[in-house]
């Protein structure tokens, strides 16, 4: 059997031609002689099949993964070894080598190809969000019926920064653009949706309270016909403080821890806890605060009374001791008493 193409007689065929006059004509890969590439020239992120892809990797590295991207193996290669190289980097433009080594049909085969690699630079949708000053939620930080303390800013200051921080991770939206001081409490205006609603959880974490979601419409999307809202998010911390005096179901209780989930809370006059939901806050009524606690000095004392003067009008007081507590107070002996209603409470 004889070539179609030479004539030669002696050689190994494929099909109708030799090995010799099939392997001029073949290629071991296929791969464009340019290639594009987009980053982000703010965070170094990639567009890569129509999707932005945030994790950072150098531009060598980028431009290698491009080459991969677009080399397409010919089937009938065999052991095939494909070497990369960054030859030259002119502005923008990497020219480049790809050489293949690989057998075809028993037959050793190597060739090179010249390719030039082109990084576009221009600003993922991420970047030009955050460049923009955008932001899809606000936390509202305030607190029911009472100023916030600066102690309570500042703590709260913390928790946005550590939170954002934390979410970055995994959110490139995990930023404040703004904080505005009102009044009435904190605005912190957050990148994402997602993380506002991080920090809001925060901050009930560490101060309690509730919150509240109010979406608000801002525009409508021209394509779709669809609202785009912003979402505002209120924390509102209580009115009560740890320590405070709080009358709850007909009795007078003293707060003695706030959590996330609920109020604990300690009944003055039989020592019994109760845990208080925040869904049940509302039926909390603050009646003093723990600085309205004042210390006197016991003038007179029986079994089971203690006398003392009215630091206001300097009346005498006479006041039941607690149970468990007559061994403990005596006469000239500082107590820290509150005066509720019209009758103090030891």
């Amino acid at each position: 059997m004889f070539c179609l193409e030479c004539g030669s007689d002696n050689k190994k065929m494929v099909e109708d031609i030799c090995i010799d006059c099939f392997l001029k004509n073949f290629q071991l890969i296929e791969v464009p002689e340019s290639i594009d590439i987009t980053i982000c020239s703010h965070c170094n992120s990639r567009l890569e099949e129509g999707k932005w892809h945030e994790s950072f990797i150098p531009e060598p590295e980028l431009i290698y993964r491009a080459l991969e991207r677009n080399i397409s193996i010919n089937e009938l290669v065999e052991n095939e070894i494909i070497d990369l190289e960054i030859k030259n980097m002119r502005g923008n433009i990497a020219e480049c080598s790809v050489e293949v080594m690989g057998d075809v049909y028993g037959e050793k085969v190597n060739e090179i190809y010249d390719v030039s690699v082109r990084i576009l630079k221009t600003v993922c949708p991420t970047c030009s969000k955050i460049k923009s000053g955008y932001y899809e939620s606000v936390v509202q930080f305030r607190a029911k019926d009472r100023d916030i303390k600066e102690s309570e800013y500042i703590k709260a200051d913390e928790i946005v920064e550590r939170t954002l921080n934390k979410q970055y991770m995994n959110d490139k939206l995990a930023y404040c653009p703004y904080r505005a001081k009102l009044k009435e409490g904190y605005d912190y205006y957050i990148g994402s949706l997602r993380s506002g609603r991080k920090i809001a959880n925060a901050l009930k974490d560490e101060f309690g309270g509730v919150i509240k979601e109010s979406p608000r419409l801002i525009s409508e999307d021209r394509s779709t016909g669809k609202g785009l809202y912003r979402i505002w998010i209120s924390v509102r911390i209580p009115e009560f403080e740890l320590g405070d005096f709080v009358r709850y179901c007909e009795k007078i209780l003293q707060i003695e821890d706030i959590g996330k989930n609920r109020v604990v809370a300690n009944d003055i006059k039989t020592n019994k806890k109760y845990r208080i939901a925040w869904n049940d806050v509302e039926d909390i009524e603050l009646i003093k605060k723990a600085e309205d606690i004042e210390t006197v000095n016991i003038i007179s004392k029986s079994p089971s009374k203690i006398q003392f003067l009215d630091p206001v009008d300097y009346s005498v007081i006479d006041l039941d001791v607690k149970d468990g507590l007559e061994d403990d107070v005596g006469i000239g002996d500082e107590v820290k008493v509150i005066k509720i209603d019209d009758y103090y409470l030891l």
